[in-house]
């Protein structure tokens, strides 16, 4: 882990190094003042070197300017070390999360990821800049303050120090339990987090249902959770920093004593006990430095575990000799798949069907039979094993294709039509970046969408809000066609596109479907029968096997589950009209 933290500091290594020095500077001029001290009450006071006394005393302001500089050296330019670390891990944690696969994003939240990105990385960017400083500053101030002191009186010395041992232990005793409850308070930081996110994102189902009060208990649980894990990580702060502070109380304690004691017997001289007594707090001082920092020390440490948690997450990944999926005519085979999200019941088993090139394949039967799951394999978004069957597009396995050049060629319409924060015109560009005007208005005229972007103040240049908030549900769907229109696929997926709408919007949305099918094989997941009797084929999936296949004259022939499914959703419209 530590290796994998240093190799963030090689892009600025060289202002590490002015940093450092500058640190190394701002310690030794630290002491300088127990040096002039020593002088001034052992000779320059006692034989009334007058002159000698303002010089000296020149110099150390001189020295405490030029300090302050480096000080301003060092905060401004070691946090931007530090910042520039923390842009570079945000920018490789989002690169690795666009190359994780859908199980992951299945099992961990975004609000929980997102504290990852956030929270973590900023205790992250503090342990960088400061570790080393401190490090380095409360290192040297340590050894120079030992060595000063020894020259004053090594006896008296060895005495103060002999409370180090004691130090170290209380530091290394009480560490450990407090490691464990940083890193307990930021999984439950996370889990607040992830509640925010969830609660925020579903705001309007919230007030829909009234149900304010359930969220806010909800959330309330996570906080609690947050209010234990923060009480046992302050219990055992408590406990490190009042047992160490002890024991640098207990270091003034034995110089008093002892330093009294050496004095009654002429052991020292008065000027050199003063000077002992500054001196040993610059001792004191970067001790006690060094223990503070431990507190940053673990948040720094628990962050950067968590952050290389995601991104040792292995990502998806093409075979060493993938193929590059070209010319892209748009057959389409599954060959006997067999497919199981955890490995134990199978979604899907034996499935076979075969799509030709321009044609139109739909799937329906009951929810949770596998429809989905088909339209998420195709794609590669689920890895298919090797001894579980294949899928073929123009004769090719897509195991052995190139993930970008698959998807590339794919365009997906959902029911669940997911629009970025931006304009109406970013959203379309999705399709194809780089796109000119012409062509994303060609997109939405063929998506019947333009007309109504012209009646907006600003037209394509409008924003939609939040996942499309200010935009309706048919106009949402319409601006997703528009960015399939543009990106121009060879094949389709339509994951129930229609079903969340009315009956009048669908007919509108059906037209503009009808379009973007033209001349694309088509595979289409329907919950409204009416909407897939002209495909070219329907198969219907149950329990994750197709139990049914063929046109819809000859699967209502059959007298079996598609025709029951069909006239019972055609009783259930009559009801309603």
């Amino acid at each position: 882990m530590l290796k994998r933290f240093i190799a963030y500091y090689r892009p600025h290594r060289k202002m590490l190094v002015m940093d450092l020095l500058a640190s190394l500077m701002i310690s030794v001029i630290g002491m300088v003042y127990p040096v002039i001290t020593r002088n001034m009450l052992n000779t320059y006071i006692p034989e009334k070197m007058y002159t000698t006394i303002v010089i000296a005393g020149l110099v150390v302001l001189a020295l405490y300017a030029v300090r302050m500089l480096l000080r301003f050296f060092v905060q401004y330019y070691g946090h931007l070390i530090g910042v520039g670390m923390q842009s570079q891990m945000r920018r490789d944690l989002f690169a690795h999360l666009e190359k994780l696969p859908f199980t992951y994003y299945d099992n961990h939240e975004t609000g929980r990821i997102m504290a990852r990105m956030t929270g973590d990385l900023f205790e992250v960017c503090e342990l960088a800049h400061h570790g080393p400083e401190n490090l380095l500053i409360s290192s040297v101030m340590i050894i120079l303050s030992f060595s000063y002191l020894m020259s004053i009186n090594p006896f008296l010395t060895l005495i103060v120090f002999a409370c180090v041992p004691l130090l170290v232990f209380v530091t290394l005793h009480f560490r450990k339990p407090m490691r464990k409850a940083f890193d307990a308070r930021r999984k439950s930081n996370a889990t607040i987090n992830a509640a925010v996110e969830s609660s925020v994102t579903g705001i309007r189902v919230t007030k829909a249902y009234t149900n304010s009060q359930l969220e806010i208990e909800k959330f309330a649980v996570g906080d609690k959770e947050f209010v234990a894990a923060s009480k046992a990580t302050y219990n055992a702060m408590a406990k490190f920093f009042s047992s160490t502070s002890f024991v640098t109380d207990v270091f003034n304690v034995i110089i008093l004593i002892a330093g009294g004691l050496f004095l009654y017997a002429d052991k020292i001289t008065f000027g050199d006990y003063s000077t002992f007594i500054v001196s040993v707090n610059l001792f004191i001082s970067p001790v006690n430095t060094l223990i503070n920092f431990m507190e940053q020390f673990q948040n720094g440490v628990s962050g950067f575990k968590r952050f290389l948690e995601v991104m040792d997450e292995q990502p998806e990944s093409d075979r060493p000799d993938a193929k590059e999926l070209d010319d892209v005519r748009g057959e389409i085979e599954f060959n006997h798949v067999t497919y199981s999200y955890d490995e134990t019941q199978p979604v899907l088993n034996d499935v076979t069907l075969k799509l030709p090139v321009g044609k139109k394949l739909a799937l329906v039967g009951p929810s949770g039979g596998g429809k989905t799951t088909i339209c998420h394999l195709l794609p590669n978004f689920y890895k298919l094993r090797d001894d579980c069957g294949s899928i073929l597009i123009d004769g090719q396995d897509i195991r052995e294709l190139t993930l970008e050049s698959v998807r590339r060629n794919i365009g997906i319409v959902q029911q669940d039509v997911f629009l970025f924060v931006g304009t109406i015109k970013e959203n379309i560009l999705y399709g194809r970046p780089g796109a000119t005007d012409e062509e994303i208005q060609e997109a939405a005229r063929r998506a019947n969408i333009h007309d109504y972007i012209m009646t907006l103040d600003k037209g394509y240049d409008t924003e939609i809000g939040e996942r499309g908030v200010k935009l309706s549900g048919g106009q949402k769907q319409r601006l997703s066609i528009a960015r399939v229109f543009l990106k121009n696929p060879a094949i389709l997926i339509l994951d129930e596109a229609t079903s969340a709408l009315d009956n009048t919007t669908e007919v509108l949305i059906q037209q503009s479907l009808d379009e973007l099918c033209k001349g694309r094989t088509t595979l289409v997941v329907a919950h409204r029968l009416s909407t897939i009797r002209n495909a070219d084929e329907i198969a219907v999936i149950l329990g994750g096997k197709v139990t049914e296949q063929g046109t819809h004259e000859e699967l209502m022939a059959k007298d079996g589950t598609y025709k029951k499914l069909y006239s019972l959703q055609f009783r259930e419209n009559d009801l309603f009209e």
